[in-house]
């Protein structure tokens, strides 16, 4: 008898987190067991995986998912839930770095995200309790004048959904003393991101995909005419494969593991709330993040319980008391919330890239690849899903403007990727204290 195989996942369940205990019903997914082919395989059951697949299940192509655990296991079952439009990368930033023609491409596509999701919840009929707007707030003076320069900035390019808010202004929204003022973005907006990800997962199956779970990626030959993924049961044999596992996909393709690094954060959530209480802290129901190098961001659940989050960990550690690092924020944004009650609190990695822009690319002539949302990857992995989909089509306008994008490996390699980041996390968090 062999001994069973263990993974990152472990057992390959979601961890324990609000969103997994509010998780709607999915059916179970049987691992890859034998040798397969098919034309089209993805690895990663997230949500650029979900959707690239998604699109070109709807295309008829037949398409395979294989997950190492479980659908939405990783980042997109465990974010913040916040559909924030735009990169982590600022279009100033993408238009001083890359030049004004890529500035203006992005500053076409960074709504898209929101609206991919949108349309995918009108379709299907995806219950996960969407809502619109997101708030960015500022502690300080300067910080309201980076509000005010983003917002002429993406005005520039045609983008009007946004809003400054002075401090009173700010009080119909955020009920807290903390900040200067803020910015709204009625464009963006908030939701259950496993329950999106599961409803994902049951349109790519209504439209003829297959998914395997519980199915980790031992081995991947991406140089044969026809790509080879290994499990530890099966294999697949496919025309076209595309990586999407991000922070998880670990060592198995090395060429794609220095281009990121994981970096964990942490959310925890309140017990619910009474309505009068929950619409004291956040009357009109947004959610919201504010600008700091490491910041908090939170949201009210669809039963009223305060979704609070921030903090990270390089390296993809956990910290080893979640409750006590968020709770201390928590408290200085909203002193109403000291003493109640916290039911859960989780961990969760997301992919950085150098950059802070993602990543998209070819490696060999049939294998693609996507990762390195850097924090931003509700929006940005179903924008770059469907520009996947479009350059396995055949279109790859949108795809080379990103996959010719520069990328910058992490000072000192992999050795040194953690220290010199956390030396810079360091720097920025002093000057966010100083209020500079």
């Amino acid at each position: 008898m062999t001994a069973p195989h263990t993974s990152y996942a472990g057992e390959g369940g979601h961890p324990a987190s609000y969103y997994a205990a509010s998780a709607n019903p999915a059916p179970a997914r049987p691992p890859l067991k034998g040798d397969h082919q098919i034309d089209i395989c993805i690895v990663g059951a997230g949500y650029s995986g979900l959707s690239t697949g998604l699109h070109l299940a709807e295309k008829g192509y037949k398409i395979a998912i294989i997950e190492g655990a479980q659908v939405g296991w990783g980042a997109s079952g465990r974010n913040g839930g916040q559909i924030v439009n735009g990169l982590n990368a600022s279009l100033q930033t993408i238009r001083k770095r890359y030049g004004e023609d890529t500035a203006t491409f992005v500053a076409g596509l960074v709504q898209e995200g929101g609206e991919i999701i949108r349309e995918r919840v009108r379709t299907y009929d995806i219950q996960c309790d969407l809502k619109d707007a997101n708030i960015f707030t500022a502690l300080t003076q300067a910080q309201m004048r980076e509000l005010e320069d983003r917002m002429a900035l993406w005005a520039s390019y045609g983008i009007h959904n946004q809003q400054m808010l002075d401090k009173d202004q700010l009080r119909a929204h955020v009920n807290s003393d903390l900040y200067a003022g803020g910015l709204i973005d009625h464009s963006g907006g908030h939701m259950h991101p496993l329950n999106l990800a599961l409803g994902e997962a049951a349109a790519f199956e209504q439209n003829g995909g297959i998914i395997y779970e519980s199915s980790p990626v031992i081995a991947v030959d991406h140089t044969a005419a026809h790509p080879v993924v290994r499990t530890a049961a099966g294999s697949m044999r496919c025309n076209t494969l595309v990586l999407c596992g991000n922070a998880y996909l670990g060592h198995v393709v090395p060429s794609l593991s220095a281009r990121v690094m994981p970096v964990s954060t942490q959310m925890m959530a309140t017990e619910p709330l009474s309505e009068e209480r929950a619409r004291e802290l956040l009357p009109s129901d947004a959610c919201v993040e504010d600008i700091r190098y490491i910041l908090d961001y939170y949201r009210l659940s669809a039963d009223n319980r305060m979704l609070f989050g921030g903090g990270t960990v390089y390296g993809g550690a956990d910290p080893s008391d979640i409750k006590a690092k968020l709770q201390r924020n928590m408290d200085k944004v909203f002193p109403q919330l000291k003493g109640v009650q916290i039911d859960y609190a989780w961990s969760g990695n997301f992919a950085l890239s150098f950059s802070r822009v993602p990543q998209m690319g070819r490696i060999g002539d049939n294998t693609y690849f996507a990762h390195g949302y850097s924090g931003h990857g509700v929006t940005g992995s179903h924008t770059f899903g469907r520009i996947l989909s479009e350059a396995i089509q055949g279109d790859r306008a949108r795809f080379d403007v990103f996959a010719e994008v520069p990328w910058y490996p992490f000072p000192g390699g992999r050795m040194f990727r953690v220290p010199y980041s956390v030396m810079g996390s360091w720097w920025y968090g002093l000057r966010d204290r100083l209020g500079v």
